[in-house]
């Protein structure tokens, strides 16, 4: 995209730099500055860090809650599903309404509501009850998550600053969910798998505490109007999409109703498209998505985290269930994941995202997470954590930093500053219904291939072991094709430049 006058319209189309390009425009703060940026974002980091490790710190749990609850293992997904897919549905209205509302005031609901619902899911008495609760966390989920990141766009706009504070931020989107593996392992063996919900109370207390620090609201001007239409049409195509590919797990993927979920889903999704080019007040607009920087940044966040939430998942019960691992050793277990992740997240991508083009950093990132998951496809029952997990996990984690800080920050490039909220609710929910559905089809790979190889051995201790370990690699190997798939597209797709130092005013 070539730099365009303060005043130039966002055509919703990038073209090859004829000059090197400004960087990921900052947006233009139209609100007093926050009293102490870097405590801020110590907040927000911590708000982030709740929502993003409620989806795995559950992982850990999971096995203990599916035995308290009586939970079928076709239906335990929806424990994490349930909360992914109320989550991603909503973000878009939950991104417009912070832009009507006020930033700080939607972050400050979000919160709140979030540790009420997770308060009521660690004391729920059934699998109903928990059910409802994760669908809550999801609905305050979709609110707090756009005002986080459109916060963070408007209190950072120096250069410098803004690839130091993305660059944490991004930290904590990718750690987070490894991080809920160890804090979900050990407060499930020396505590009770409902603390892995009860712990969102102190922490979003805590976080409250941004609320002195943050910079004050300004509604958007003009009367809000709320799209309902592309509310309804795109809440019902993902759910669509999740429950066909949930669905697919008992009855294949050529079940006619496994196809026709499908198939609605993606035909509402389209007509939901469709619908937002032409309304006055789309919840989605469509020059949002239509930037190749921008639509590039969510295909690599989605992308990414289809694949890490499948894995997370996968290799949870690799730990547990064929080796052997307690809750607290699984959760240790994926240490090297985090702390890789935080350091490809926190410096190199820190570093370098202020000097050299994003897919110089996204394309390779993705690369190498595809060949930390190949790595994991060639686990067998007997393989040692040293010479088969931990290879794959650093490797994984390097792929995983590498990509989500510049495609965080590059999430709201030279997007309008009334449109912030909507740009940081689109990447939230690439992030969102990608966990949703790479959890749902990896999941489903898994346990379809695992009952084909049991189905056709003679059934023993030790090929029920085999079988599952033979899931799990058709899962790992589905995970590495799609960031291969995504690698290549970003490639083609992304032609920003390299960043200069100089900043001009927002665009588009």
């Amino acid at each position: 995209m070539e730099p365009r006058s303060a005043g130039a319209p966002d055509t919703g189309t990038d073209t090859p730099p004829a000059v090197p390009i400004k960087p990921a425009a900052p947006i233009a703060p139209t609100a007093p500055a926050a009293r102490r940026p870097w405590l801020a974002l110590a907040f927000l980091c911590l708000a982030q860090l709740m929502i993003v490790l409620d989806v795995t710190i559950v992982n850990i749990a999971l096995p203990s809650a599916q035995r308290e609850l009586g939970v079928s293992d076709a239906d335990r997904q929806w424990i994490i599903t349930a909360y992914t897919l109320a989550f991603g549905g909503l973000l878009l209205l939950g991104g417009r309404i912070a832009d009507y509302t006020g930033r700080r005031r939607a972050f400050l609901i979000g919160l709140l509501g979030f540790a009420g619902a997770s308060a009521l899911g660690g004391a729920a008495p059934g699998f109903g009850v928990l059910l409802a609760a994760r669908t809550l966390q999801g609905v305050f989920g979709a609110l707090l998550a756009p005002s986080l990141l459109s916060l963070l766009s408007v209190i950072f706009t120096k250069p410098a600053e803004r690839a130091k504070a993305f660059g944490l931020f991004g930290a904590t989107v990718a750690g987070g969910g490894a991080i809920g593996l160890v804090l979900g392992g050990l407060l499930t063996e020396y505590l009770d798998w409902r603390w892995c919900l009860y712990v969102n109370v102190p922490i979003a207390i805590i976080a409250a505490g941004s609320w002195y620090f943050l910079p004050a609201d300004r509604r958007s001007g003009g009367r809000p109007r709320f799209d309902i239409p592309g509310v309804l049409l795109a809440c019902t195509g993902l759910v669509a999409v999740v429950y066909g590919c949930n669905r697919a797990e008992a009855h294949g993927w050529r079940s006619g109703a496994v196809i026709g979920l499908l198939v609605a889903g993606v035909a509402l999704l389209a007509i939901f498209f469709v619908v937002e080019s032409r309304v006055a007040g789309p919840l989605l607009p469509v020059r949002v998505i239509a930037s190749r920087t921008r639509g590039s940044a969510y295909l690599a966040v989605a992308a990414t985290i289809i694949a890490m939430f499948g894995m997370l998942l996968l290799l949870t019960y690799y730990l547990q269930v064929v080796k052997g691992y307690s809750p607290v050793r699984t959760g240790v277990a994926f240490l090297p994941l985090t702390l890789t992740v935080l350091v490809a997240a926190g410096g190199i991508s820190a570093r370098l995202l202020s000097r050299v083009p994003p897919r110089i950093l996204i394309a390779p990132g993705l690369l190498a997470a595809a060949g930390g998951m190949s790595w994991l496809a060639q686990l067998d029952p007997g393989s040692a954590y040293a010479s088969g997990v931990l290879p794959a996990q650093l490797l994984c984690g390097l792929g995983i930093g590498l990509v989500m800080a510049p495609s965080m920050n590059y999430a709201t490039y030279q997007v309008r500053e009334s449109d912030t909220g909507v740009a940081s609710a689109t990447v939230n929910t690439a992030q969102q219904i990608g966990a949703s559905v790479g959890v749902a089809v990896l999941n489903t790979i898994a346990t379809s291939a695992t009952a084909d190889y049991v189905a056709s051995h003679a059934r023993s201790p030790l090929v029920l072991k085999q079988g599952l370990v033979h899931g799990f690699a058709r899962g790992f190997t589905t995970a590495a094709v799609i960031l291969v798939v995504a690698a290549v597209v970003l490639t083609a797709l992304m032609n920003t430049g390299r960043p200069q130092s100089e900043l001009g005013p927002p665009v588009g």
